[in-house]
């Protein structure tokens, strides 16, 4: 069973190239008994996931598979006021990077405030020594 950390569903979110360049991806995602599967399609076309994820720990682990044997590894957790997954991804020996997905969200208002948490948690103002 699916929860409000991991629901079931489309989800959408980005990876980022180690240069800062970020591709889109879209994803339709299964989570039942710490397990995770799914697919989507990004730039370099189809894929299919598969993996699991922990409730406790609220940590997920899957592979990103496209048809022509490509794989790229995630590592993601689900924390702080964004909702998703955020992590890393990497293809062993080769490219690495950051992703972020989180469930598509119905209510614009909602959306809105994703933003902003997210804005807030990227650009975080510097402390000042004494202030």
């Amino acid at each position: 069973m699916s929860s409000e950390d991991f629901p079931s569903g489309p989800w959408t979110g980005y990876y980022q190239y180690p240069t800062g360049e970020r591709g889109s991806q879209d994803l339709l995602l299964m989570f039942q008994n710490g397990r995770m599967s799914g697919g989507g399609q990004d730039e370099r076309g189809g894929f299919e996931i598969q993996g699991s994820y922990d409730e406790d720990s609220k940590e997920a682990d899957w592979v990103k598979a496209y048809p022509d044997g490509h794989k790229v590894l995630y590592r993601g957790f689900r924390e702080g006021p964004v909702p998703g997954i955020w992590g890393t991804w990497n293809i062993p020996g080769n490219w690495s990077g950051g992703f972020h997905i989180w469930p598509l969200i119905s209510s614009s208002e909602d959306l809105e405030s994703m933003e902003e948490a997210e804005h807030e948690t990227r650009h975080q103002p510097a402390l000042l020594p004494g202030g």
